[in-house]
């Protein structure tokens, strides 16, 4: 990933590419997510694991890790004799794309405010005449 603004938009980006700009998202965890999008239903830890080909206790980091970014959501399924498991889907792909829109209007009025504090700050330092010493 580009270190600087002028790097990213000089970057040829694909969209998924923002699971990873705006959330700080992994490789295990875009393929995770693919995975659910791909499938026909929610898929339990197990069978996301089997889809991208890594251990459970690591596809169970990356399901977290979605869940903790609203990507995915988690439904609980009971047994009929007691217990119960969770399956996983993607979220809305509209609220997933609104949140983003959010996240972005935040940054865009902070860095709006840092311009304005920088270039206040060096047109002030600019007019002020260096102190002579005495």
């Amino acid at each position: 990933m580009p270190d600087s603004m002028t790097e990213q938009l000089q970057q040829d980006m694909k969209c998924e590419g923002l699971l990873e700009c705006f959330h700080g998202l992994k490789q295990l965890d875009k393929e995770c997510f693919q995975a659910l999008v791909a499938a026909d239903e929610p898929l339990t830890v197990d069978e996301i694991a089997d889809a991208v080909d890594r251990e459970r206790s690591t596809a169970y980091r990356a399901v977290q890790r979605l869940l903790q970014t609203g990507f995915i959501q988690k439904e609980q399924i009971n047994y009929d004799q007691g217990g119960y498991y969770h399956v996983y889907q993607p979220t809305d792909p509209s609220k997933i794309a609104g949140d983003m829109q959010r996240v972005l209007n935040d940054w865009y009025a902070k860095m709006g405010q840092l311009i304005q504090e920088f270039e206040t700050k060096y047109e002030e330092a600019a007019e002020s005449p260096p102190e002579m010493e005495t």
